[in-house]
């Protein structure tokens, strides 16, 4: 009786250890940069493939700007360049970092400002998986490094 308690117990405990694997797409540590009603702001974070299979960050909107690009800035020569980036690969189980002076999400034209404290709400949009919709808190560009503003 005691070997079939013990059976079962250590069966239970392997079975749930696998059902914890995360699926799907992961995006933390977002935020955008603090801007001027009419000017460009920039939403960053870290996004997560947790699918088995590849998928394409393809698109992004948001209503606290007239247009929303993914960018991709990068140096060419001695010069910093950005670029519209049509999508950022995702590959299975890896994760790609939105940052200053590399990827990033453009919030174009602004219609509101963007204070230091406030959330702005961001769609992302997928190849293959569904939208995700972030509140992403706002934090000063005063004191960040402005590659191009961005």
């Amino acid at each position: 009786m005691k070997r079939i308690f013990l059976f079962t117990l250590a069966t239970a405990l392997l079975l749930s250890a696998c059902g914890t694997a995360r699926e799907g797409i992961e995006v933390r540590d977002a935020w955008a940069r603090s801007s001027t009603q009419g000017m460009n702001s920039a939403v960053y974070f870290v996004i997560e493939n947790h699918n088995a299979q590849a998928d394409e960050l393809i698109g992004a909107e948001s209503d606290a700007a007239e247009a929303v690009e993914i960018h991709e800035s990068k140096m060419e020569g001695d010069m910093m360049m950005m670029s519209h980036a049509e999508a950022v690969i995702l590959e299975p189980s890896t994760a790609v970092e939105f940052k200053p002076g590399g990827y990033h999400v453009m919030l174009i034209r602004l219609t509101r400002d963007l204070k230091a404290g406030d959330e702005v709400e961001i769609t992302l949009h997928f190849k293959s998986s569904p939208d995700l919709t972030l509140k992403v808190t706002v934090k000063d560009a005063d004191g960040m490094q402005n590659m191009n503003g961005y």
